[in-house]
């Protein structure tokens, strides 16, 4: 994985044509990259994410930002009761006791390494 200005490329390699390849995935716009080398690859992660801003400066948009942080998630009322409940037991509000909670889920993953 390669990061460059917030945006995260994913790499993978194609043994077949002997290139590397990738995306950004923290955005919803399309953003790809290929090399031949890991020089190459993290090259191009720059030069397209520098064109991808480039481009929406040019026709005025804005470029979709790697997240604000912000994400709504629908639950089924009962799970929101139970997290409402420990998150008062634990004296912190939903959104603090839910940050914490997945802290821990994605600390987890990693240490497995089945995550970033």
């Amino acid at each position: 994985m390669l990061e460059y200005k917030g945006y995260v490329g994913q790499v993978e390699f194609d043994d077949s044509v002997g290139v590397f390849h990738g995306r950004v995935i923290n955005t919803r716009d399309i953003i790809t990259f290929e090399g031949t080398s890991v020089k190459e690859i993290q090259q191009a992660l720059q030069e397209s994410v520098d064109d991808y801003l480039e481009w929406c400066a040019k026709r005025g948009e804005e470029p979709d930002k790697p997240f604000s942080g912000k994400f709504t998630v629908r639950i089924e009322p009962e799970l929101h009761r139970k997290i409402h409940i420990q998150a008062q037991l634990d004296n912190e509000s939903v959104n603090t006791w839910v940050t914490e909670t997945l802290e821990s889920a994605v600390m987890s993953a990693s240490k497995t390494g089945q995550s970033l």
